[in-house]
């Protein structure tokens, strides 16, 4: 196996990994799939991309995750594995003529019968173009391509590249990986382990849930803590939570405000209060706060839910809402946050009804897929004379005129007469308007003489 790195100049064989120069989560990535950590589902005992990359059968592939959870690590454990040349290509520092000259490299290769995987990290940053420089390589087999990537691959990598690999999904570390991480850079000569440092389980678990999941994030953590340790009776390196909380500052959430997780979480807070669970809601509310998020996008957001998902049931939530927004307005971050936690506390617990959206579907489908029908005579507007020689106004009775308030004229055009568009979810206060509304229209249709205003649902 050859490795290469022909854009940064360095043959990683050559590297050396106990070199000191070297960070320690450099130190530490493992070599092998045997010190792999995580991804139990992608590259667990039996997996197929564990047996891929045994079989040396790897397809092209897209690895997207997180920070720190493995992408650039996998690769390099296919490089030590693979019997292809491996090419180390930066999305970064690279354009459309280093493309060119290592394409050309690859198909050499290809008809001397050398395969050729290609590594790219963060490929989301390659434009559309230079992302289109690849696929006629890709198609005819002179390059295996491997890209990692942060960002959602289905908005970030063409979609022709894309049908043409796997999508391979890495989550987050979870506690107790980071844990092993930690335990192993602690006891490793390649790591710390020359050190002796003394850490107790509790601190590399405050470590852990530091790093939210992100391997590089906690290696970092606690090399800067060991770095600033006190020397311990024994002579050793002792890490202690005092030391720890210098370095610690606050947890690093992960929260793009413009990336896919600004939408994933909103979603995650709209269905929370959809489900009528406020706890869940408002530890949504916390990470969008926590992660920088605009309060005044929260509470449109809250605006919005008022009327799309508890609407008439319960008309006060629009209110309610209308006023937190004003409230963050004028206070900001971070006292607004209280007026927040009130609203979306409030909205999860108020009955639920989707009516409204549901009838302004109904309605924006009629006046789309329909021809654009005339205003009924009955009910235009006749301020001149032609007007009403039309018959403009013809037939139309002012409500406030009859005993009953009410006339049993249509307003909708002919061609929609009887068309439903509001159906009352009968939850919260909508029940009350179901009534009515079943009143009006019995009234309206003859089904009963009794007139509606006079129905005992209007006095409720």
């Amino acid at each position: 196996m050859q490795q290469m790195s022909l854009i940064e100049g360095i043959d990683p064989a050559e590297a050396k990994p106990g070199a000191a120069t070297q960070p320690l989560a450099s130190r530490m990535r493992p070599r092998d799939l045997s010190e792999f950590v995580g991804q139990e589902h992608l590259v667990g005992e039996g997996s197929i991309l564990r047996q891929m990359i045994e079989r040396d059968q790897i397809p092209s592939m897209i690895l997207w995750g997180p920070p720190g959870v493995g992408k650039t690590t996998l690769a390099n454990v296919i490089a030590n594995a693979t019997k292809a040349e491996f090419v180390n290509f930066s999305a970064v520092t690279s354009g459309i003529k280093e493309i060119k000259e290592i394409m050309a490299h690859a198909e050499k290769g290809r008809q001397l019968g050398v395969r050729t995987v290609l590594f790219i990290d963060e490929i989301h940053r390659f434009n559309k173009a230079q992302q289109d420089a690849f696929l006629p390589y890709v198609e005819q087999g002179s390059i295996i391509l491997i890209g990692a990537t942060t960002e959602n691959p289905s908005f970030e990598v063409n979609s022709a590249l894309l049908s043409r690999c796997k999508v391979f999904v890495l989550n987050g570390l979870t506690e107790d990986d980071l844990v092993r991480l930690l335990r192993r850079a602690l006891t490793s000569e390649r790591g710390l382990g020359h050190l002796g440092v003394t850490c107790t389980d509790e601190i590399m678990r405050k470590i852990a849930i530091f790093a939210n999941g992100d391997a590089r994030s906690a290696l970092g953590t606690l090399e800067t803590a060991v770095a600033n340790c006190d020397v311990g009776a024994d002579g050793h390196p002792e890490l202690t939570v005092k030391t720890l909380a210098k370095v610690v500052s606050r947890k690093a959430l992960i929260y793009d405000k413009h990336g896919e997780e600004h939408y994933n979480i909103i979603s995650a807070l709209h269905k929370s209060m959809r489900n009528s669970d406020p706890d869940a809601a408002v530890y949504w509310l916390a990470r969008m706060l926590e992660g920088g998020e605009d309060p005044l996008y929260i509470a449109r957001r809250c605006i919005r839910f008022a009327s799309e998902d508890v609407g008439l049931a319960d008309p006060n939530a629009l209110l309610l809402a209308d006023a937190v927004w004003n409230a963050c307005h004028n206070l900001g971050v971070p006292e607004c946050n209280v007026h927040l936690t009130e609203i979306v506390v409030y909205l999860a617990l108020a009955p639920k009804s989707n009516a409204m959206e549901q009838t302004y579907l109904r309605a924006a489908a009629d006046a789309q897929d329909r021809m654009a029908e005339p205003v009924p005579l009955n009910i235009r507007n006749a301020p001149t004379r032609l007007m009403r020689e039309l018959n403009y106004g013809k037939g139309y009775t002012y409500a406030h005129d009859t005993d009953e308030k009410i006339a049993r004229m249509s307003c909708l055009p002919e061609s929609l007469n009887g068309r439903r568009y509001y159906t009352p979810s009968g939850l919260g206060r909508e029940a009350n308007l179901k009534a009515r509304l079943q009143a009006v229209r019995d009234w309206r249709e003859g089904r009963t003489d009794v007139p509606p205003f006079s129905s005992p649902a209007y006095g409720k």
